[in-house]
């Protein structure tokens, strides 16, 4: 192999592989299953290597989250057309305290489904926004980046978002704890 492809691989993989576990967890909540994700970080890991060459940026995590999430659109156009026409609605949500008792730590496990279950069902430009900023912890700014939309875009579509996922969560029955625990 020649030196400049040994050096771009190794620039390649200084600069993007450390966040492999951050574009497999937004390809796993926008394609909401694992296989699928996993195809697509790999899918979007090639169009990365291949087009490194143009990256002369500082933001490799931002970067790389932005082919991530083209990547899982045309992935999702390509096979689940529906999941991107979701419609709006606003909804509401109530906070759940933690408890070391078994009882609780049960009641927890089962709140933690819930939530994941209502943010799997948020439509797909809410749940990448709460994901790359309550899960990745990208700023606003580096949010709007990745997605290429303004910066009040981004805190429109958390809020909303928030405001989705608190509706849904209160909506959703709690599950049925055994008795004599």
């Amino acid at each position: 192999m020649p030196l400049q492809e040994e050096d771009k691989i190794g620039s390649f993989e200084q600069t993007v592989m450390p966040h492999l576990d951050a574009a497999y967890n937004l390809a796993r909540w926008l394609t909401r299953n694992d296989h699928d994700a996993e195809d697509v970080v790999q899918e979007a890991y090639l169009r990365g290597f291949r087009s490194f060459a143009g990256f002369h940026g500082t933001d490799g995590r931002g970067w790389l989250l932005t082919i991530v999430r083209n990547t899982c659109y045309t992935w999702l156009r390509r096979n689940r057309s529906e999941q991107l026409s979701t419609p709006f609605d606003e909804e509401i949500h109530r906070e759940e305290v933690a408890s070391p008792n078994p009882e609780e730590l049960l009641l927890k496990k089962a709140d933690r489904q819930r939530l994941k279950d209502a943010l799997e069902e948020l439509p797909v430009e809410f749940r990448e926004a709460l994901v790359l900023r309550e899960i990745e912890g990208l700023s606003y700014k580096e949010i709007a980046n990745v997605l290429g939309v303004p910066v009040g875009t981004v805190m429109s579509r958390l809020a909303r978002a928030r405001d989705r996922l608190k509706e849904k969560i209160s909506h959703l029955q709690p599950a049925p704890v055994a008795q004599g625990l």
